[in-house]
């Protein structure tokens, strides 16, 4: 078995923790080889049975190993998720990022890339607008799904009792500001609205004085990936300007659809 390379030895941290560190070497042993025994894992690490027993056991809690019908140990479906959901948004980062950029120079303003996780939403990616008076770029951030445009938009994919399973707390949601949605029965009623105009809005709801007009990206088999947001401050998103975004943002939709075949 290929022991970890030079690199990872060299960025070894001042104080490491020997257990974190032995579980992530058995997840790394997948990359060669597509299962292990419970004898090759103590071999391996140079350990007693029973401590590579017990890290398979905490590796499987998590999902990230899964142990078969001969008790041999194989890459859990947590394992799987992370890498594609890894993947994905690579992908679809490099795919949308040419319609942020045609969006951003058709309007002056911010774009935003954002994905779905749990019941918030990720700022992958954007365009910064380089006006004074601007939206900035919220790239790396988390925000509660339903206090944004491009949350609602990838929400409104689902079914009422999907949207319900997102959410723990279903009597009071998060608020960002004075204009969120904070109960269940507003978010359903704003979803339903959502799926009747095809697109989403946000009017102060996650930052006062930003409004959003967002519609969501789908694939060849019509599976949402992301969500694009047009970013803009409140006093100039006029009914003509959301006007022009949305036939913008429903143009994109059709031909990220078509780029995904």
């Amino acid at each position: 078995m290929r022991e970890e390379t030079n690199i990872a030895e060299s960025s070894a941290p001042n104080y490491p923790i020997s257990s974190v560190d032995n579980a992530l070497r058995l997840l790394l042993l997948f990359r060669e080889q597509q299962s292990m025994r419970l004898t090759e894992a103590c071999s391996y690490l140079g350990v007693a049975h029973s401590t590579a027993h017990r890290l398979l056991a905490m590796l499987i809690h998590r999902g990230f190993v899964r142990q078969d019908a001969n008790r041999a140990y194989r890459p859990g479906p947590m394992l799987v998720d992370i890498g594609l959901a890894v993947v994905q948004k690579m992908d679809v980062r490099m795919q949308a990022r040419p319609f942020l950029e045609k969006l951003a120079a058709e309007f002056g303003e911010t774009v935003h890339l954002v994905t779905l996780e749990g019941d918030h939403v990720r700022y992958v990616d954007a365009v910064e607008s380089d006006r004074v008076l601007r939206v900035i770029s919220r790239t790396g951030q988390l925000l509660p799904a339903h206090c944004t445009s491009a949350g609602k938009a990838l929400l409104a994919e689902f079914g009422i009792d999907q949207v319900h399973t997102l959410y723990a707390d279903k009597n009071l949601l998060t608020s960002q500001t004075s204009h969120s949605i904070t109960s269940m029965k507003e978010l359903e009623s704003a979803l339903s609205t959502v799926r009747e105009q095809g697109y989403a809005t946000n009017r102060e709801e996650s930052e006062d004085g930003v409004g959003s007009v967002a519609i969501t990206l789908v694939n060849a088999a019509d599976r949402p990936v992301a969500a694009i947001a047009v970013a803009l401050p409140v006093s100039r998103l006029n009914s003509r300007m959301q006007a022009n975004i949305v036939a913008a943002l429903k143009d994109v939709r059709e031909k990220f659809r078509e780029l995904s075949v």
